[in-house]
């Protein structure tokens, strides 16, 4: 089985995509980790590479193959970025939500910032972010339309929100 789970900064998929690949067995990518295999493969660190992709549309677009390269050689697999669903051909999406206080204050925690900081770098993240996919893809990340399950985890915590998951997908 392939599953995607793509949600905006803070919402949780990182962690939901971790619990999920323990209670499944099977393994997880994230685009995260892509695009970091991609910066080593260029020599560049994590930061040059980020710079680098900011004014290079085909970062985009070669991120987004290989993740979905990776998924079609697969048999089971979990794939977690915002718009992997897109690409993939998965057999169950899942779009996770949460409030933007609630986003908000999970990455002023995890990473140990100013909340009005976070605030104000979501706002902008998610702005530059909704831009940029529809500018490079003609995606619009507010289209929901192609998910199987669209979660608001503010209420539960990763265990939960995985076996919420789990128990949609059985």
């Amino acid at each position: 089985m392939i599953i995607t789970i793509g949600g905006l900064a803070g919402t949780g998929t990182s962690t939901a995509a971790k619990k999920l690949s323990e209670y499944l067995d099977i393994p997880f990518i994230s685009a995260g980790d892509v695009f970091r295999q991609m910066a080593d493969e260029s020599g560049m660190s994590l930061l040059e590479f980020s710079e680098f992709a900011e004014g290079n549309d085909d970062i985009d677009r070669a991120l987004d193959k290989r993740q979905a390269e990776i998924a079609k050689e697969a048999d089971n697999l979990i794939v977690e970025g915002r718009i992997s669903a897109f690409f993939i051909e998965a057999d169950y999406k899942v779009w996770l939500m949460a409030p933007d206080n609630t986003r908000a204050e999970r990455i002023s925690y995890r990473e140990d910032k100013d909340l009005n900081v976070v605030i104000d770098e979501m706002d902008e993240r998610t702005c530059s972010e909704r831009k940029r996919y529809m500018e490079i893809h003609g995606i619009d990340i507010d289209d929901l339309s192609q998910y199987d399950l669209i979660l608001n985890t503010a209420t539960f915590d990763a265990d939960k929100t995985a076996e919420i998951i789990l128990n949609s997908i059985k």
